[in-house]
Protein backbone atom coordinates (compact mmCIF):
# COMPACT_ATOMS: atom_id res chain seq x y z
CA UNK A 1 0.00 0.00 0.00
CA UNK A 2 2.84 2.43 1.03
CA UNK A 3 4.49 2.00 -2.31
CA UNK A 4 1.63 2.28 -4.20
CA UNK A 5 0.68 5.13 -2.44
CA UNK A 6 4.11 6.64 -3.35
CA UNK A 7 4.10 5.85 -7.25
CA UNK A 8 1.05 7.62 -7.33
CA UNK A 9 2.09 10.46 -6.14
CA UNK A 10 4.93 10.68 -8.01
CA UNK A 11 2.80 10.38 -11.26
CA UNK A 12 0.36 12.98 -10.03
CA UNK A 13 3.45 15.21 -9.55
CA UNK A 14 4.49 14.46 -13.05
CA UNK A 15 1.18 15.28 -14.25
CA UNK A 16 0.96 18.86 -12.65
CA UNK A 17 4.19 19.58 -14.07
CA UNK A 18 3.16 18.87 -17.34
CA UNK A 19 0.28 20.58 -17.18
CA UNK A 20 2.38 23.93 -15.56
CA UNK A 21 4.93 23.74 -18.40
CA UNK A 22 2.15 23.78 -21.02
CA UNK A 23 0.26 26.63 -19.41
CA UNK A 24 3.85 28.41 -19.03
CA UNK A 25 4.34 27.55 -23.06
CA UNK A 26 0.88 28.77 -24.16
CA UNK A 27 1.37 32.46 -22.10
CA UNK A 28 4.71 32.58 -23.89
CA UNK A 29 3.84 31.89 -27.69
CA UNK A 30 0.85 34.06 -27.86
CA UNK A 31 0.47 37.04 -30.04
CA UNK A 32 -1.60 40.18 -29.88
CA UNK A 33 -3.86 40.94 -32.89
CA UNK A 34 -5.38 44.56 -33.54
CA UNK A 35 -3.44 48.16 -34.18
CA UNK A 36 -0.71 48.72 -31.10
CA UNK A 37 -1.26 52.39 -29.46
CA UNK A 38 1.26 55.19 -30.65
CA UNK A 39 0.75 58.14 -28.92
CA UNK A 40 0.19 61.30 -31.10
CA UNK A 41 2.93 63.69 -32.06
CA UNK A 42 2.99 67.30 -30.83
CA UNK A 43 1.22 69.43 -33.15
CA UNK A 44 4.38 71.27 -35.19
CA UNK A 45 3.70 74.64 -34.28
CA UNK A 46 5.98 77.22 -33.13
CA UNK A 47 4.19 79.65 -31.45
CA UNK A 48 0.64 80.23 -29.76
CA UNK A 49 -0.24 83.27 -31.12
CA UNK A 50 -0.36 84.71 -34.69
CA UNK A 51 1.90 87.48 -33.77
CA UNK A 52 5.36 87.59 -31.41
CA UNK A 53 4.56 88.47 -28.57
CA UNK A 54 6.07 91.54 -26.60
CA UNK A 55 9.20 90.63 -24.18
CA UNK A 56 6.71 92.45 -21.32
CA UNK A 57 3.47 93.97 -21.16
CA UNK A 58 3.09 97.46 -20.42
CA UNK A 59 3.31 99.27 -17.11
CA UNK A 60 1.24 101.74 -15.13
CA UNK A 61 1.99 103.87 -11.61
CA UNK A 62 -0.96 102.12 -10.11
CA UNK A 63 -1.66 98.82 -8.06
CA UNK A 64 -1.13 95.73 -10.41
CA UNK A 65 0.42 98.19 -12.80
CA UNK A 66 3.71 96.02 -13.32
CA UNK A 67 5.09 94.89 -16.39
CA UNK A 68 4.90 91.24 -16.82
CA UNK A 69 7.43 89.33 -18.53
CA UNK A 70 6.57 86.22 -20.71
CA UNK A 71 9.58 83.71 -20.38
CA UNK A 72 9.01 81.16 -22.58
CA UNK A 73 10.56 77.78 -21.95
CA UNK A 74 10.72 78.34 -18.12
CA UNK A 75 8.75 75.77 -15.98
CA UNK A 76 5.91 76.34 -14.05
CA UNK A 77 6.08 75.38 -10.36
CA UNK A 78 4.05 72.52 -8.75
CA UNK A 79 2.42 75.31 -6.48
CA UNK A 80 2.01 78.07 -9.05
CA UNK A 81 -0.85 80.11 -6.65
CA UNK A 82 2.66 81.09 -4.65
CA UNK A 83 3.94 83.35 -7.37
CA UNK A 84 1.31 85.41 -5.94
CA UNK A 85 3.18 85.85 -2.59
CA UNK A 86 0.35 85.59 0.03
CA UNK A 87 0.29 83.26 2.63
CA UNK A 88 -3.05 83.72 3.42
CA UNK A 89 -4.13 82.45 -0.26
CA UNK A 90 -1.51 79.47 -0.13
CA UNK A 91 -3.06 78.20 3.40
CA UNK A 92 -6.52 78.72 1.72
CA UNK A 93 -5.75 76.61 -1.51
CA UNK A 94 -4.15 73.82 0.71
CA UNK A 95 -7.19 73.57 2.96
CA UNK A 96 -9.38 73.15 -0.50
CA UNK A 97 -6.99 70.58 -1.59
CA UNK A 98 -7.33 68.70 1.63
CA UNK A 99 -10.55 68.83 2.07
CA UNK A 100 -12.76 69.19 -0.91
CA UNK A 101 -15.47 66.25 -1.83
CA UNK A 102 -14.25 66.62 -6.00
CA UNK A 103 -10.54 65.39 -4.70
CA UNK A 104 -11.56 62.82 -2.17
CA UNK A 105 -14.27 61.28 -5.15
CA UNK A 106 -11.46 61.76 -8.05
CA UNK A 107 -9.36 59.48 -5.90
CA UNK A 108 -12.04 57.07 -5.24
CA UNK A 109 -12.52 56.54 -8.84
CA UNK A 110 -8.69 56.49 -9.33
CA UNK A 111 -8.42 53.63 -7.09
CA UNK A 112 -11.79 51.39 -8.30
CA UNK A 113 -9.72 51.73 -12.00
CA UNK A 114 -6.68 50.90 -10.38
CA UNK A 115 -8.26 47.78 -8.70
CA UNK A 116 -10.04 46.62 -11.62
CA UNK A 117 -6.61 46.57 -13.43
CA UNK A 118 -5.28 44.45 -10.72
CA UNK A 119 -8.01 42.27 -11.12
CA UNK A 120 -8.28 41.46 -14.68
CA UNK A 121 -4.31 41.09 -14.57
CA UNK A 122 -5.21 37.85 -12.51
CA UNK A 123 -6.26 35.95 -16.03
CA UNK A 124 -2.48 36.31 -16.60
CA UNK A 125 -2.65 32.82 -13.86
CA UNK A 126 -4.93 29.52 -14.46
CA UNK A 127 -7.44 29.61 -11.59
CA UNK A 128 -7.36 26.94 -9.23
CA UNK A 129 -10.34 25.88 -7.31
CA UNK A 130 -10.52 23.07 -4.32
CA UNK A 131 -13.62 21.41 -3.80
CA UNK A 132 -15.24 19.38 -1.61
CA UNK A 133 -18.31 17.71 -1.14
CA UNK A 134 -20.22 15.35 0.67
CA UNK A 135 -23.98 13.67 0.04
CA UNK A 136 -25.92 10.36 0.72
CA UNK A 137 -27.06 9.20 -2.14
CA UNK A 138 -29.82 5.97 -3.32
CA UNK A 139 -29.01 4.64 -6.49
CA UNK A 140 -31.24 1.65 -7.82
CA UNK A 141 -30.53 -2.14 -7.75
CA UNK A 142 -31.60 -2.91 -10.97
CA UNK A 143 -29.00 -0.38 -12.47
CA UNK A 144 -26.39 -2.97 -11.17
CA UNK A 145 -27.78 -5.75 -12.22
CA UNK A 146 -29.72 -6.51 -8.76
CA UNK A 147 -32.78 -7.01 -6.53
CA UNK A 148 -32.78 -4.25 -4.02
CA UNK A 149 -31.62 -0.30 -3.50
CA UNK A 150 -28.33 0.68 -2.20
CA UNK A 151 -27.67 3.91 0.36
CA UNK A 152 -24.72 5.08 0.57
CA UNK A 153 -22.28 8.30 1.59
CA UNK A 154 -20.05 9.98 -1.20
CA UNK A 155 -17.73 12.45 -0.21
CA UNK A 156 -15.64 14.09 -2.88
CA UNK A 157 -12.06 16.33 -2.75
CA UNK A 158 -10.64 17.34 -5.60
CA UNK A 159 -8.85 20.28 -7.25
CA UNK A 160 -9.35 22.02 -10.12
CA UNK A 161 -7.37 23.86 -12.59
CA UNK A 162 -8.15 26.56 -15.16
CA UNK A 163 -6.64 28.40 -18.18
CA UNK A 164 -7.67 30.31 -21.32
CA UNK A 165 -4.82 30.50 -23.60
CA UNK A 166 -4.45 33.78 -24.99
CA UNK A 167 -2.90 33.17 -28.12
CA UNK A 168 -4.33 36.63 -29.80
CA UNK A 169 -3.72 38.76 -26.59
CA UNK A 170 -7.62 39.24 -25.76
CA UNK A 171 -6.61 39.15 -22.07
CA UNK A 172 -3.67 41.51 -22.82
CA UNK A 173 -5.45 44.15 -25.09
CA UNK A 174 -8.26 43.99 -21.89
CA UNK A 175 -5.51 44.69 -19.53
CA UNK A 176 -4.32 47.66 -21.75
CA UNK A 177 -8.06 49.25 -22.00
CA UNK A 178 -7.78 48.73 -17.80
CA UNK A 179 -4.67 50.22 -17.47
CA UNK A 180 -5.83 53.51 -19.58
CA UNK A 181 -8.71 53.68 -18.15
CA UNK A 182 -6.67 53.80 -14.65
CA UNK A 183 -4.39 56.48 -16.55
CA UNK A 184 -7.35 58.53 -17.31
CA UNK A 185 -8.70 58.92 -14.01
CA UNK A 186 -5.55 59.56 -12.56
CA UNK A 187 -5.11 62.61 -14.88
CA UNK A 188 -9.08 63.29 -14.43
CA UNK A 189 -7.41 64.10 -10.94
CA UNK A 190 -5.12 66.03 -11.65
CA UNK A 191 -7.61 68.46 -13.71
CA UNK A 192 -9.72 68.82 -10.99
CA UNK A 193 -6.30 69.44 -8.83
CA UNK A 194 -5.89 71.98 -11.74
CA UNK A 195 -9.38 73.57 -11.51
CA UNK A 196 -10.35 73.51 -7.96
CA UNK A 197 -6.74 75.78 -7.15
CA UNK A 198 -7.42 77.95 -10.30
CA UNK A 199 -11.25 78.54 -8.74
CA UNK A 200 -9.84 79.40 -5.77
CA UNK A 201 -7.23 81.51 -6.58
CA UNK A 202 -9.91 83.42 -9.35
CA UNK A 203 -12.62 83.68 -6.71
CA UNK A 204 -9.92 85.55 -4.57
CA UNK A 205 -9.24 87.81 -6.71
CA UNK A 206 -12.83 88.13 -7.36
CA UNK A 207 -13.13 89.17 -3.61
CA UNK A 208 -10.11 91.60 -4.03
CA UNK A 209 -11.81 93.59 -6.59
CA UNK A 210 -15.62 93.13 -4.76
CA UNK A 211 -13.78 95.04 -1.87
CA UNK A 212 -12.24 97.62 -3.32
CA UNK A 213 -14.96 98.47 -5.64
CA UNK A 214 -16.94 98.62 -2.20
CA UNK A 215 -14.58 100.53 -0.35
CA UNK A 216 -14.54 103.25 -3.88
CA UNK A 217 -18.04 103.20 -3.40
CA UNK A 218 -18.11 104.55 -0.23
CA UNK A 219 -15.34 107.07 -0.87
CA UNK A 220 -17.81 108.06 -3.68
CA UNK A 221 -21.01 108.18 -1.06
CA UNK A 222 -18.75 110.13 1.18
CA UNK A 223 -17.56 112.30 -1.12
CA UNK A 224 -21.14 113.12 -2.77
CA UNK A 225 -22.37 113.17 0.78
CA UNK A 226 -20.09 116.60 1.66
CA UNK A 227 -21.02 117.77 -1.69
CA UNK A 228 -24.59 117.55 -0.70
CA UNK A 229 -24.21 119.61 2.43
CA UNK A 230 -22.36 122.05 -0.01
CA UNK A 231 -25.33 122.05 -2.15
CA UNK A 232 -28.04 122.46 0.76
CA UNK A 233 -26.28 125.22 2.11
CA UNK A 234 -26.08 127.27 -1.07
CA UNK A 235 -29.45 126.71 -1.49
CA UNK A 236 -29.94 128.14 2.19
CA UNK A 237 -28.01 131.48 1.11
CA UNK A 238 -30.12 131.67 -2.59
CA UNK A 239 -27.15 130.92 -4.15
CA UNK A 240 -28.29 127.53 -5.97
CA UNK A 241 -31.96 126.63 -6.92
CA UNK A 242 -33.54 123.63 -5.17
CA UNK A 243 -32.94 121.55 -8.33
CA UNK A 244 -29.70 121.87 -8.20
CA UNK A 245 -30.47 120.13 -4.42
CA UNK A 246 -32.68 117.57 -5.64
CA UNK A 247 -30.02 116.80 -8.47
CA UNK A 248 -27.58 116.23 -5.83
CA UNK A 249 -29.41 113.83 -3.55
CA UNK A 250 -30.78 111.67 -6.43
CA UNK A 251 -27.24 111.27 -7.50
CA UNK A 252 -25.88 110.27 -4.00
CA UNK A 253 -29.16 107.83 -4.10
CA UNK A 254 -27.88 106.50 -6.94
CA UNK A 255 -24.09 105.41 -6.09
CA UNK A 256 -25.76 103.79 -2.67
CA UNK A 257 -27.95 102.08 -4.33
CA UNK A 258 -25.14 100.03 -6.00
CA UNK A 259 -23.37 99.28 -2.88
CA UNK A 260 -26.18 96.58 -2.21
CA UNK A 261 -25.06 94.77 -5.53
CA UNK A 262 -21.88 94.60 -4.82
CA UNK A 263 -22.42 93.09 -1.18
CA UNK A 264 -24.53 90.87 -2.30
CA UNK A 265 -21.62 89.58 -4.82
CA UNK A 266 -19.13 89.87 -2.26
CA UNK A 267 -21.03 87.11 0.30
CA UNK A 268 -21.47 84.60 -2.63
CA UNK A 269 -18.53 84.56 -3.16
CA UNK A 270 -17.28 83.98 0.14
CA UNK A 271 -19.75 81.33 0.31
CA UNK A 272 -18.54 79.43 -3.04
CA UNK A 273 -14.72 79.75 -1.18
CA UNK A 274 -16.08 78.37 1.90
CA UNK A 275 -17.83 75.62 -0.43
CA UNK A 276 -14.40 75.02 -2.23
CA UNK A 277 -12.97 75.00 1.11
CA UNK A 278 -14.69 72.03 1.76
CA UNK A 279 -17.22 73.66 4.80
CA UNK A 280 -20.85 75.34 4.60
CA UNK A 281 -21.74 78.83 4.19
CA UNK A 282 -22.10 79.46 8.08
CA UNK A 283 -18.82 77.72 9.04
CA UNK A 284 -17.03 80.91 7.46
CA UNK A 285 -13.06 81.04 6.35
CA UNK A 286 -10.78 82.72 7.79
CA UNK A 287 -8.93 84.15 4.81
CA UNK A 288 -10.19 87.55 3.35
CA UNK A 289 -8.78 89.48 0.77
CA UNK A 290 -7.92 92.86 -1.07
CA UNK A 291 -5.43 93.76 -3.93
CA UNK A 292 -3.12 95.00 -1.24
CA UNK A 293 -2.95 91.36 0.36
CA UNK A 294 -1.71 89.71 -3.72
CA UNK A 295 1.40 90.89 -5.68
CA UNK A 296 0.79 90.04 -9.36
CA UNK A 297 3.54 87.72 -10.74
CA UNK A 298 6.27 90.05 -12.89
CA UNK A 299 7.51 86.89 -14.85
CA UNK A 300 5.09 84.67 -16.28
CA UNK A 301 6.81 81.12 -17.12
CA UNK A 302 5.31 79.88 -20.48
CA UNK A 303 5.58 76.54 -21.30
CA UNK A 304 6.76 75.34 -25.24
CA UNK A 305 3.81 74.45 -27.61
CA UNK A 306 5.76 71.15 -27.87
CA UNK A 307 5.38 70.67 -24.19
CA UNK A 308 1.73 71.42 -24.17
CA UNK A 309 0.22 68.23 -24.87
CA UNK A 310 2.28 66.58 -22.53
CA UNK A 311 1.55 68.66 -19.43
CA UNK A 312 -2.25 69.75 -19.80
CA UNK A 313 -4.00 67.25 -17.95
CA UNK A 314 -7.21 67.11 -20.18
CA UNK A 315 -5.09 66.48 -23.04
CA UNK A 316 -3.71 63.44 -21.12
CA UNK A 317 -7.03 62.00 -20.04
CA UNK A 318 -8.04 62.30 -23.72
CA UNK A 319 -4.90 60.65 -24.90
CA UNK A 320 -5.86 57.86 -22.36
CA UNK A 321 -9.31 57.16 -23.81
CA UNK A 322 -7.82 57.16 -27.41
CA UNK A 323 -5.56 54.52 -26.04
CA UNK A 324 -8.77 52.56 -24.11
CA UNK A 325 -10.59 52.91 -28.00
CA UNK A 326 -7.15 51.37 -29.92
CA UNK A 327 -6.95 48.62 -27.46
CA UNK A 328 -11.15 47.80 -27.09
CA UNK A 329 -10.13 47.31 -31.39
CA UNK A 330 -8.05 44.86 -30.58
CA UNK A 331 -10.33 42.87 -28.30
CA UNK A 332 -13.24 43.29 -30.60
CA UNK A 333 -10.48 41.38 -33.45
CA UNK A 334 -10.14 38.78 -31.32
CA UNK A 335 -13.26 37.70 -30.39
CA UNK A 336 -13.35 36.48 -34.07
CA UNK A 337 -11.03 34.59 -33.63
CA UNK A 338 -10.40 31.10 -31.79
CA UNK A 339 -10.57 30.40 -28.34
CA UNK A 340 -8.86 28.14 -26.63
CA UNK A 341 -8.60 26.85 -23.18
CA UNK A 342 -6.91 24.13 -20.90
CA UNK A 343 -8.47 22.39 -17.95
CA UNK A 344 -7.07 19.61 -15.13
CA UNK A 345 -9.03 18.34 -11.97
CA UNK A 346 -7.26 15.74 -9.56
CA UNK A 347 -9.16 14.72 -6.66
CA UNK A 348 -10.35 11.20 -4.41
CA UNK A 349 -13.76 10.24 -3.77
CA UNK A 350 -15.04 7.12 -1.59
CA UNK A 351 -17.62 6.41 0.68
CA UNK A 352 -15.92 6.95 4.05
CA UNK A 353 -14.13 9.87 4.90
CA UNK A 354 -11.30 7.88 5.59
CA UNK A 355 -11.10 6.39 2.34
CA UNK A 356 -10.93 9.81 0.87
CA UNK A 357 -7.02 9.10 0.42
CA UNK A 358 -6.48 5.62 0.04
CA UNK A 359 -4.86 4.29 -2.79
CA UNK A 360 -7.70 3.59 -5.07
CA UNK A 361 -9.91 6.52 -4.47
CA UNK A 362 -7.82 9.08 -6.98
CA UNK A 363 -9.60 10.60 -9.74
CA UNK A 364 -8.24 13.05 -12.27
CA UNK A 365 -9.41 14.63 -15.39
CA UNK A 366 -7.17 16.80 -18.41
CA UNK A 367 -8.63 18.25 -21.40
CA UNK A 368 -8.66 21.19 -23.59
CA UNK A 369 -11.37 23.41 -25.44
CA UNK A 370 -11.29 25.12 -28.10
CA UNK A 371 -14.54 27.44 -29.52
CA UNK A 372 -14.55 28.75 -33.00
CA UNK A 373 -17.00 31.46 -33.94
CA UNK A 374 -18.52 30.58 -36.83
CA UNK A 375 -22.28 32.02 -37.60
CA UNK A 376 -23.00 35.02 -35.31
CA UNK A 377 -25.37 37.22 -37.86
CA UNK A 378 -23.05 39.55 -38.37
CA UNK A 379 -22.61 40.83 -34.43
CA UNK A 380 -18.71 39.89 -34.09
CA UNK A 381 -18.37 42.24 -37.39
CA UNK A 382 -20.21 45.07 -36.71
CA UNK A 383 -19.22 45.32 -32.79
CA UNK A 384 -15.91 45.47 -34.55
CA UNK A 385 -16.88 48.21 -36.60
CA UNK A 386 -18.48 49.87 -33.43
CA UNK A 387 -14.63 50.00 -31.70
CA UNK A 388 -13.46 51.01 -34.76
CA UNK A 389 -15.95 54.23 -35.45
CA UNK A 390 -15.58 54.59 -31.35
CA UNK A 391 -11.81 55.00 -31.67
CA UNK A 392 -11.93 57.67 -34.55
CA UNK A 393 -14.46 59.63 -32.34
CA UNK A 394 -11.67 59.80 -29.38
CA UNK A 395 -9.14 60.90 -31.96
CA UNK A 396 -11.54 63.65 -32.82
CA UNK A 397 -12.04 64.34 -29.27
CA UNK A 398 -8.39 64.50 -28.54
CA UNK A 399 -7.78 66.81 -31.45
CA UNK A 400 -10.83 68.97 -29.85
CA UNK A 401 -9.26 69.11 -26.84
CA UNK A 402 -5.87 69.89 -28.32
CA UNK A 403 -6.60 72.99 -30.65
CA UNK A 404 -9.04 74.43 -27.30
CA UNK A 405 -6.32 73.81 -25.25
CA UNK A 406 -3.86 75.93 -27.31
CA UNK A 407 -6.47 78.62 -27.83
CA UNK A 408 -6.87 78.99 -23.70
CA UNK A 409 -3.16 79.47 -23.68
CA UNK A 410 -3.67 82.15 -26.75
CA UNK A 411 -6.67 83.55 -24.76
CA UNK A 412 -4.85 84.24 -21.45
CA UNK A 413 -1.44 85.46 -23.29
CA UNK A 414 -3.37 87.96 -25.60
CA UNK A 415 -5.38 88.95 -22.74
CA UNK A 416 -2.62 89.90 -20.77
CA UNK A 417 -0.84 92.22 -23.26
CA UNK A 418 -4.71 93.97 -23.64
CA UNK A 419 -4.92 93.73 -19.47
CA UNK A 420 -1.62 95.85 -18.82
CA UNK A 421 -2.82 98.56 -21.98
CA UNK A 422 -6.48 98.61 -20.41
CA UNK A 423 -4.72 98.85 -16.47
CA UNK A 424 -2.53 102.02 -18.10
CA UNK A 425 -5.27 103.46 -19.59
CA UNK A 426 -7.56 103.36 -16.69
CA UNK A 427 -5.18 104.74 -14.56
CA UNK A 428 -4.61 107.81 -16.89
CA UNK A 429 -8.38 108.05 -17.15
CA UNK A 430 -8.69 107.92 -13.28
CA UNK A 431 -5.95 110.54 -12.65
CA UNK A 432 -8.23 112.83 -15.19
CA UNK A 433 -11.06 112.24 -13.99
CA UNK A 434 -10.17 112.66 -10.32
CA UNK A 435 -8.51 116.38 -11.24
CA UNK A 436 -11.45 117.08 -13.55
CA UNK A 437 -13.71 116.68 -10.34
CA UNK A 438 -11.00 118.93 -8.13
CA UNK A 439 -11.36 121.55 -10.28
CA UNK A 440 -14.91 121.33 -11.12
CA UNK A 441 -15.73 121.15 -7.54
CA UNK A 442 -13.71 124.86 -6.98
CA UNK A 443 -15.08 126.45 -9.99
CA UNK A 444 -18.68 125.26 -8.92
CA UNK A 445 -17.62 126.88 -5.79
CA UNK A 446 -16.90 130.15 -7.33
CA UNK A 447 -19.95 130.25 -9.40
CA UNK A 448 -17.87 129.47 -12.53
CA UNK A 449 -19.46 126.09 -13.77
CA UNK A 450 -23.54 125.00 -13.71
CA UNK A 451 -24.39 122.04 -11.65
CA UNK A 452 -25.30 119.99 -14.29
CA UNK A 453 -21.24 120.37 -15.12
CA UNK A 454 -19.95 119.15 -11.72
CA UNK A 455 -22.72 116.49 -11.62
CA UNK A 456 -21.40 115.00 -15.02
CA UNK A 457 -17.53 115.12 -14.03
CA UNK A 458 -18.75 113.23 -10.50
CA UNK A 459 -19.91 110.49 -12.52
CA UNK A 460 -17.58 110.24 -15.08
CA UNK A 461 -14.69 109.95 -12.30
CA UNK A 462 -16.78 107.45 -10.12
CA UNK A 463 -17.42 105.49 -13.49
CA UNK A 464 -13.14 105.79 -13.85
CA UNK A 465 -12.42 104.70 -10.29
CA UNK A 466 -14.42 101.31 -10.75
CA UNK A 467 -13.33 100.49 -14.28
CA UNK A 468 -9.97 100.82 -13.04
CA UNK A 469 -10.74 98.52 -10.13
CA UNK A 470 -12.38 95.98 -12.63
CA UNK A 471 -9.09 96.38 -15.12
CA UNK A 472 -6.91 95.72 -12.11
CA UNK A 473 -8.81 92.20 -10.91
CA UNK A 474 -8.84 91.43 -14.84
CA UNK A 475 -5.05 91.76 -15.01
CA UNK A 476 -4.66 88.90 -12.31
CA UNK A 477 -7.77 87.05 -13.54
CA UNK A 478 -5.64 86.00 -16.23
CA UNK A 479 -2.59 85.89 -15.20
CA UNK A 480 -4.37 82.79 -13.53
CA UNK A 481 -6.07 81.67 -16.62
CA UNK A 482 -2.70 81.52 -17.97
CA UNK A 483 -1.02 79.53 -15.49
CA UNK A 484 -4.54 76.98 -15.64
CA UNK A 485 -4.47 76.84 -19.49
CA UNK A 486 -0.59 75.93 -19.27
CA UNK A 487 -1.06 72.78 -17.20
CA UNK A 488 -1.07 74.40 -13.67
CA UNK A 489 2.74 72.27 -13.06
CA UNK A 490 1.41 69.40 -11.65
CA UNK A 491 4.01 67.49 -12.92
CA UNK A 492 6.83 69.31 -10.63
CA UNK A 493 4.16 68.40 -6.86
CA UNK A 494 5.78 66.27 -5.04
CA UNK A 495 2.06 64.31 -4.49
CA UNK A 496 1.57 64.10 -8.11
CA UNK A 497 -1.07 61.72 -8.15
CA UNK A 498 -1.25 60.94 -12.22
CA UNK A 499 -0.94 57.45 -13.53
CA UNK A 500 2.59 56.33 -14.73
CA UNK A 501 3.96 59.38 -12.17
Amino acid sequence: MKGTHSLHSRGSRARAASLAALLSASMLAGCTVGPDFLRPKAPAVDGYTAQPLPEKTASASTAAGEAQAFAMGRDIPGQWWTLFHSEPLNTLVEQALAANPDIRAGEAALRQARENLYADQGSYYPSVDAQASATRERSPGALQGRSGATTFNLYRASIDVSYSLDLFGGERRLIEADAAQAEFQGFQLEATYLTLSSNVVALAVQEASLREQIAATEDIVKAETEQLDVVRRQFQLGAVARADVLAQEAALAQTRATLPNIQKQLAQTRNQLAALAGRFPSQEIEQSFRFADLTLPQELPVSLPSQLVDQRPDIRAREALLHAASAEVGLATVNQLPQISLSASYGTAATRTGGLFGANSSLWNIGANILQPIFRGGTLEHEKKAAIAAYDQAAAQYQSTVLQAFQNVADALRGLESDADAVRAQAEAERSASDSLAISRDQYRNGAISYVTLLNADRTYQQARISLVQAQATRYADTVALFQALGGGWWNRADTVAAGQ
